[in-house]
């Protein structure tokens, strides 16, 4: 047996599968967000081992016989959080997260220096873990000073069940760090943050060992000694894992809080001024790139707190049959936005409302809005090489059949649904497990899930949907700089 824990931002999963890769069972703990001021946001790393023991532990109760059978544990987690503890591993403040904004100001600085672009292969972000260190030195610099050893969300749950301060190649890409075509950290990197080497934990790839599991939590779960903990990836990087999307031209679009669209890549293929990631895989010797939009179904979200409809009631309104893109124009950026505008300051707008704009014309913007800021992505990874041919569809907002015909005519790309079943995060972690342990083929054992259904694009919409994202184009510049 193979345990996969996933650390999100609003809960921890863990899941046992077997030598067969089948799903034997899995259980949640939730966490919570603390947004002390206007743009912050923290977790209390406390919080994670309370999550992860009970989710753990969900599992211990329903499948015991199972969780006895574990003989490696694989770890994704959410990305670019700003775990600091001193000579002792004690935490010093909580965790800042992902989507954390305070350090927009240190991004833009080290972003100016033409060596984090270089050397990366990516635009500093105000998310990434860097700037969030120079304004941990700039506004606490007691805690600054006492930093030993700065981690990223699961690599402190490594520490906790391990013992070991190590990390993997995906998820440090995002601190800022990394020479992503090196594989390795880069001292001029972190000396231009006041940092050095020391303080990072070691490096090894996603699919190799990072720790065995402490014999107190082993004992705890009834498992045996010597369980194998995997170096794991980042939560994007897990769930290609899960999705089978490790080899060149293979692609995924998630519709989660956020949006990412997804592609791997045998080769390194950076290019920040498109506001693309281009990260190390979980697979050594493999990339990836991603466009990221910050609000999709947390846009739909939205509107169904305004309108206070559910969103699946909001979408049902829209019946199966896709409609031609609507007069009203929605900019989905509520948090701001990644690709393509590294803008944390821009908010979203309505354009183009009239007395007749109902709420299901409204919808639909929202729906469109949101298809249209995936295609920036595309248009991203065209600039930075990449050229695909089809998408699969995860997370939360791919149940909406008429979102996915917009999503793909505004792509012009076909959509594949992949059959039942739950190939997230934690599932590509729990591979990553089996073959720390077991030395298995890692694209042998990455495989993509059977395709239940592919949804074309509707041709005869292609024109009028690409009309109706020059018009969304345009609507950037000329509201910048005057929403905030």
């Amino acid at each position: 047996m193979y345990l996969g824990l996933d650390l999100g931002t609003s809960g921890v999963k863990a899941m046992l599968i077997d030598d067969g890769q089948a799903i034997i069972g899995s259980a949640s703990a939730a966490l919570e967000v603390s947004r002390p001021h206007p743009g912050c946001s923290e977790q209390d790393p406390a919080d994670w081992v309370r999550a992860a023991e009970e989710a753990v532990n969900g599992l211990k109760a329903e499948h015991p016989g199972a969780l006895a059978a574990v003989r490696g544990i694989g770890l994704s987690g959410q990305m670019h959080g700003a775990t600091l503890l001193d000579q002792e591993d004690a935490v010093l403040r909580p965790c800042i997260l992902w989507n954390d904004t305070r350090s927009f100001r240190q991004a833009a600085a080290l972003d100016g220096d033409p060596q984090f672009r270089a050397l990366t292969g990516n635009i500093v972000f105000p998310g990434f873990t860097a700037p969030k260190l120079a304004w941990v030195r700039e506004n606490e610099p007691e805690i600054f000073a006492r930093v030993r050893w700065v981690l990223l969300p699961k690599d402190y749950l490594r520490l906790w069940l391990t013992g070991e301060h190590i990390s993997e190649m995906s998820d440090s890409a995002g601190t800022s760090w990394l020479d992503t075509g090196k594989r390795r950290w880069s001292e001029s990197l972190l000396a231009a943050t006041h940092l050095d080497e020391r303080q990072m934990p070691a490096l090894v790839e996603g699919t190799e060992r990072a720790g065995t599991l402490r014999a107190e939590l082993a004992r705890g779960w009834g498992m045996a000694d010597g369980v194998v903990v995997a170096g794991g990836a980042g939560d994007n990087a897990a769930s290609a894992c899960g999705m089978g999307t490790v080899g060149e031209g293979q692609a995924f679009v998630s519709l989660g809080t956020s949006g990412v669209l997804f592609a791997a890549n045998a080769t390194y293929l950076p290019n920040p001024e498109s506001a693309v990631h281009a990260f190390c895989h979980a697979l050594p010797d493999t990339w990836h790139q991603m466009g990221v939009i910050l609000s999709a179904t947390d846009a739909l979200n939205w509107h169904s707190g305004i309108t206070g409809k559910s969103a699946a009631d909001l979408t049902a309104e829209l019946g199966e049959t896709l409609k031609a893109p609507g007069p009203v124009t929605f900019l989905p950026y509520l948090s701001g936005e990644r690709t393509p505008h590294n803008d944390a300051a821009i908010r979203g707008v309505f354009a183009g409302l009239g007395h007749e704009s109902s709420r299901l014309v409204l919808t639909q913007a929202v729906l469109e809005g949101v298809a249209f800021a995936i295609r920036d992505s595309l248009e991203a990874l065209r600039a930075a090489g990449t050229r695909l041919e089809r998408v699969t569809a995860i997370g939360g907002g791919s149940r909406s059949r008429y979102w996915l015909k917009s999503i793909g005519t505004a792509l012009n790309l076909a959509v594949d649904l992949p059959a039942d079943g739950d190939f997230g995060a934690a599932f590509g972690a729990a591979r990553l497990g089996l073959i720390a342990t077991t030395g298995a083929d890692p694209v042998a054992t990455c495989t993509a899930p059977a395709t239940a259904e592919t949804i074309m694009p509707e041709v005869s919409l292609v024109p009028a949907y690409e009309d109706a994202y020059q018009r969304y184009r345009r609507l950037y510049p000329a509201i910048k700089g005057a929403t905030m």
